[in-house]
C-alpha cells in the first residue's frame, strides 16, 4: 500500500449536528468524580513543548501525558472502569454518584452483586484497564486479543487476574464478536467500546469515561490562560475520539470551538472513509489491518460515537505507520528543556502527524486546510506509554519505520 496523507473535510450543516447531551459538562463531572473515588487517582500530565511549538512556527503544543493513568501507562482504564461502575450501580438500582471506590469494595455490595465475570476484546490497552477495575472491585475479567498482539501486553493483563488469551488468526473486530458470543453463552458481561445495534449502553458509558481525561486538559489549560484553537485525537473505534470532541464541542461552541482532527492508521482508517463516502452509511475495513498503531487497528467505527465525530469533528486524516514512529522519536527526544514524553505507537500518532504537516511543503495543502499557523495552540493526547517494551525500543532506537523514502521531501522554513 501507498504510504500518504490523505485529508477529509468536514461539511455536516449546523441543523443536523447530532445530541451532546450524553458526553456534556454534567455527565463529564460524574464520571470524573468517580474516577477520583479511587485511591490511585492522580491528575495526569498536560505537558507543554514551548521550543518545539517555535520550531514548528505554533504558538504552543500541549501534550496530555496519560502514561501516568493508574499506574497502567495508558489512558483506556477511564473508559472500561467507568463502564463496570455504572453497570454494577445499575443492577444496584442506585446513582453512580453514591458508589465511589470504598462503597463499591465494600462488604455489603459484594454480597448484593455475588461473583461477576467481565469479558472484552482488545490490543491490549482496553483489555488491562478491565483486568485492572474488575481486580480492584474484587470481581472476574476475561480478555481476547487478535493475533499479533504484543506478548507483554498480554502478560500484563495476566498479571492484575484475568484470563487472557491470544487467539491467532482473529483480527480485532472478530475478537469483538467471539468475546460477545462468550458473553450470551455464559452469562459474563461485555465491557467493549465497540457498539452495534442493541449493544449501545456500555459502550456509551464508556465514551463517558474517556471525557474524564478531556475534562482535566480542559481546566490544566483554563489554569494556564491558554485558549486551545486545535485538537488532535486519534481513533481507532472512535469512541475516545469521541469523548474528547463530545466534551470539547459542549463546552466550546461556535467560534470558541477548536478545530478537531481525527487521526487514523491509513491501514484502519473506518472512520475516514465513512466520512469520505459521505452517504451516511458506516463504512468498515476488514482483513488483517497490520499496522504499527497496534490500538487503533480497528475496521468498524463505534455507532454510538460517529453522529457525534461526523458532526463536530472538523477533519478526518489518513496517515502513515511512519508518522507515529516520528511521532515517538519526537516526544522521546525533546529539545532543550522540553519535557520528555514516552509515548508509543498509538500514543505518539497526532504528534508524528503534527510534525510532518507543519514541516513538509508537499504537505502545505493539508496544513492550510487545517488552519494552522503562528496562532494555532495545538492539544494533543498522548495515550500511552511503551506498552510493548521491546517494539517502543525498535522505533526509538533502531530507527523502525523510518520515512526514508520521503527523504528527499522539502521542509518548510
Amino acid at each position: 500500500m501507498e504510504e500518504s496523507y490523505k485529508i477529509v473535510l468536514n461539511n455536516t450543516m449546523e441543523n443536523e449536528k447530532a445530541d451532546l447531551s450524553f458526553i456534556n459538562q454534567d455527565v463529564t463531572s460524574k464520571a470524573q468524580k468517580f474516577h477520583a473515588s479511587f485511591p490511585q487517582y492522580k491528575v495526569t500530565p498536560l505537558v507543554q513543548l514551548e521550543n518545539l511549538s517555535k520550531m514548528f512556527g505554533v504558538k504552543n503544543i500541549f501534550v496530555k501525558d496519560e502514561s501516568y493513568r493508574f499506574g497502567l501507562n495508558a489512558f483506556k482504564v477511564l473508559g472500561g472502569s467507568y463502564a463496570i461502575g455504572k453497570y454494577i450501580a445499575n443492577k444496584l438500582d442506585m446513582d453512580i454518584d453514591d458508589l465511589p471506590f470504598d462503597k463499591l469494595t465494600s462488604q455489603e455490595v459484594k454480597d448484593k452483586l455475588g461473583d461477576l465475570t467481565f469479558v472484552t476484546a482488545t490490543d491490549g490497552n482496553h483489555g488491562r484497564g478491565v483486568a485492572w477495575a474488575a481486580n480492584k472491585l474484587n470481581q472476574k475479567s476475561v480478555v481476547i486479543m487478535p493475533s499479533g498482539s504484543a506478548l507483554e501486553r498480554r502478560d500484563n493483563i495476566r498479571a492484575l487476574g484475568a484470563k487472557c488469551d491470544i487467539m491467532n488468526g482473529l483480527n480485532y473486530d472478530e475478537c469483538v464478536r467471539l468475546a460477545n458470543k462468550y458473553a450470551e453463552e455464559k452469562g459474563w458481561i461485555m465491557v467493549q467500546d465497540t457498539a452495534w445495534e442493541g449493544y449501545e449502553e456500555i459502550p456509551t458509558w464508556i465514551i463517558q469515561g474517556y471525557s474524564t481525561l478531556a475534562k482535566e486538559a480542559e481546566d490544566q489549560l483554563e489554569e494556564l490562560g491558554e485558549k486551545v484553537t486545535h485538537i488532535f485525537v486519534q481513533a481507532g473505534v472512535g469512541s475516545f475520539a469521541t469523548g474528547v470532541t463530545g466534551y470539547f464541542s459542549s463546552i466550546l461552541q461556535g467560534e470558541n470551538k477548536p478545530f478537531i482532527t481525527v487521526v487514523e492508521p491509513e491501514k484502519a482508517n473506518c472512520n475516514f472513509i465513512t466520512a469520505e463516502a459521505n452517504d451516511g452509511k458506516i463504512h468498515n475495513v476488514t482483513g488483517e489491518m497490520n499496522t504499527i498503531m497496534a490500538g487503533l487497528a480497528c475496521g468498524e467505527p463505534v455507532t454510538v460515537g460517529w453522529p457525534v465525530l461526523n458532526s463536530y469533528a472538523d477533519a478526518f486524516l489518513s496517515v502513515p505507520d511512519n508518522s507515529a514512529a516520528r511521532g515517538m522519536r519526537i516526544l522521546g527526544n525533546p529539545l532543550k528543556d522540553d519535557q520528555r514524553i514516552i509515548s508509543g505507537e498509538s500514543g505518539a500518532a497526532t504528534m508524528g502527524a503534527l510534525s510532518e504537516i507543519l514541516q513538509r511543503e508537499d504537505l502545505k495543502d493539508i496544513k492550510e486546510k487545517l488552519k494552522l499557523d503562528e496562532n494555532s495552540v495545538v492539544l494533543l493526547f498522548s495515550t500511552e506509554g511503551d506498552t510493548d517494551f521491546a517494539h517502543y525500543r525498535s522505533v526509538v532506537w533502531d530507527g523502525y519505520y523510518t520515512n526514508k523514502e520521503n527523504y528527499n521531501y522539502k521542509i518548510m522554513r
